[in-house]
């Protein structure tokens, strides 16, 4: 009888996540309810409701389940919407900027913290490498929509203030901002508005 259900007990552990994103998708919950400082093997095993055995089926190290999942918050965070109106307008494009990083902010109260500050004294294998490259995308998007806008002055930019140096700059501001909790854009779209337009 005990052995009847330890074994039930040990197929419903390891049929309640079968899945990579299942366990992606329940460590961003995990983050949600408990912060990202503790994300471990162990905790993720619990809350997904499995062995710690199962997480390695997916994910060979802390730091790859690690990488994964802020991967997979970022994404969550900064996903595109349907129409793409808001990558013609530049005031459009800071102003969901800064509506997707409160919401971030909300949902995942220390990730941007953590993350900005934690993962570059660290170093954990990959975190420092995703955010850098989820930021270079954010960058690469305020450029491109600098480039787009029509109602951008033809005389805005020139070769010594281009439209290269002023996306580095409004991302910078909006760094500042995300570290600092502040999601009003209001001063950037002003000063956005005085400078383009």
């Amino acid at each position: 009888m005990y052995n009847e259900h330890c074994s039930e007990w040990r197929n419903l552990m390891n049929t309640v996540v079968t899945s990579k994103e299942e366990i992606l998708k329940k460590s961003r919950e995990l983050i949600r309810e408990k912060g990202i400082r503790h994300m471990n093997i162990r905790a993720v095993a619990s809350f997904c409701g499995v062995s710690v055995g199962s997480v390695y089926n997916y994910f060979d190290s802390k730091a790859e389940l690690l990488g994964a999942v802020i991967k997979s918050v970022w994404q969550d965070i900064f996903h595109f919407p349907e129409g793409e109106d808001m990558f013609c307008d530049t005031l459009t494009c800071i102003s969901w900027i800064y509506e997707r990083m409160e919401y971030g902010s909300k949902l995942y109260p220390d990730f941007f913290t953590y993350h900005s500050v934690g993962f570059l004294q660290d170093e954990i294998a990959g975190g420092k490498k995703l955010m850098q490259k989820t930021w270079q995308h954010i960058l690469d998007s305020l450029q491109s929509v600098l480039c787009r806008d029509k109602k951008i002055r033809k005389d805005a930019f020139d070769e010594k203030f281009t439209s290269e140096k002023f996306a580095d700059m409004l991302f910078s501001l909006m760094i500042a901002a995300m570290t600092r909790r502040d999601y009003d854009p209001s001063p950037l779209l002003t000063m956005v508005t005085r400078s383009l337009y």
